[in-house]
């Protein structure tokens, strides 16, 4: 009986180690793979020759939706898909980093698709394009606009559809006061602030005139900055740049003739031009 128990025992040890091997290579499959994710939220990674086993030699980007400096945790549906439409750049970055660091990418493509975003986060993204060595391009779909096209200007190479919508260069900080509604709902705004200017902005009251100019000083800094950026990235006169930025967006035909785009055209187009510029077949892994 006592050999009988001993042998269960040695079986259900065993069980239990089969058991915890598989599964710790499971958690192991499972974290290589997180980490070695393009969209995944992760700050290192192993190489993406590695990962892709050598079978492509152009890593592809996505700037879509909104244009934030980092990945907020937002709700997803129920298969698990972001509900929020937007893209870090310190996602995008860290992506641009990873190709840099691959000896088996030639080349960088940032995919856009995306109205605009924060100033700060399309300097950042501009700045990595820049300062890559490995060529970069950048390939405008439906929109390239404002933020997203401040982005675009780092690429050495920017192409478009003749249909796309490309540039917005201009600042905006406009929003909605409810105020009046407040007044007429019986509501009261109490002012209790440490400055005269620490709740400037709040939707709840009216935006004085000091305020005003207060967020418009910023705005005006903030669109000089974006014009000498495009000026400077697309090497255009600054007058020139000046001179369109007055909000507005041009299809893809018109901002070629301004400058502000370098080529008509799409995927098929821009793996045409890599692979003349690499000399060797395009494969694009995202």
């Amino acid at each position: 009986m006592k050999i009988k128990k001993i042998l269960k025992l040695i079986a259900i040890a065993i069980i239990a180690l089969t058991v915890i091997f598989f599964w710790g290579e499971e958690i192991e499959y499972a974290l290589k793979e997180d980490t070695n994710s393009i969209d995944g939220d992760c700050r290192e990674t192993e190489s993406f020759g590695e990962y892709y086993e050598g079978e492509c030699n152009v890593i592809g980007i996505e700037l879509h939706g909104f244009l934030t400096t980092y990945h907020t945790n937002e709700e997803k549906d129920t298969e698990g898909n972001p509900t929020l439409d937007q893209s870090a750049s310190e996602l995008i970055v860290a992506g641009i980093k990873m190709s840099e660091e691959d000896d088996t990418v030639k080349a960088i493509i940032l995919e856009i698709d995306s109205t605009g975003g924060y100033s700060v986060a399309a300097e950042e993204v501009a700045n990595a394009l820049k300062r890559a060595k490995k060529p970069t391009v950048a390939i405008i779909r439906g929109f390239g606009d404002s933020a997203a096209y401040w982005a675009a200007t780092g690429a050495d190479v920017i192409f478009a559809s003749k249909n796309s919508d490309v540039g917005s260069i201009g600042v905006t900080m406009s929003y909605l006061d409810y105020a009046k509604q407040n007044q007429e709902d019986g509501l009261t705004y109490n002012k209790l602030s440490s400055g005269k200017f620490k709740d400037a902005g709040d939707p709840d009251k009216i935006l004085t005139y000091e305020e005003k100019q207060l967020f418009m000083r910023d705005v005006n800094i903030l669109n000089e900055n974006f014009i000498q950026n495009v000026a400077e990235n697309r090497n255009l006169d600054i007058e020139k740049v000046r001179g369109l930025a007055d909000g507005s967006s041009w299809l893809g035909e018109q901002a070629l003739e301004y400058g502000l785009i370098d080529r008509i055209g799409g995927f098929f187009e821009a793996k045409e031009y890599l692979k003349e510029l690499v000399g060797e077949e395009i494969d694009i892994c995202w």
